[in-house]
């Protein structure tokens, strides 16, 4: 590989450019069932946790992230395995999740979503009573 030249090869999906001039990505996304609800693991390299903004409205859960790359001094990138860019997911919530309960985290550019599944929706055990 040349040194002059620089590549990039970026693990999210490019989905559009931003105002800003800079590309925004779909981030990976990890979704789990917990039994008490989902949990959401996206993948937001780059991003800070003042970097990151979740807006719900109409049960529709949009989340963007501003990404900030940082060189080492001294350094000239020849080569990155993310492209350098914001990132941007929507997804559409059930009725069974507790809207008012969604907690939210940002770990060593890692966001984890916590969903609870509102207790209107928890199965429920019926007890069976001799007659």
């Amino acid at each position: 590989m040349s040194t002059e030249m620089t590549k990039t090869a970026p693990q999210a999906e490019r989905a559009s450019e931003s105002t800003r001039g800079v590309a925004v990505y779909r981030p990976p996304v990890d979704i789990f069932d917990t039994g008490e609800g989902v949990k959401m693991l996206l993948e937001m390299p780059g991003v800070g946790r003042d970097d990151v903004e979740i807006d719900l409205e109409r049960r529709v859960l949009t989340i963007r992230g501003r990404g900030h790359v940082t060189s080492p001094e001294g350094y000239r990138r020849v080569y990155a395995e993310y492209g350098e860019g914001d990132y941007e997911r929507v997804f559409t919530l059930s009725e069974d999740i507790d809207e008012a309960a969604i907690r939210a985290e940002m770990n060593n550019g890692v966001l984890t979503l916590t969903l609870p599944r509102a207790e209107a929706a928890k199965p429920k055990r019926i007890e069976v009573k001799a007659g």
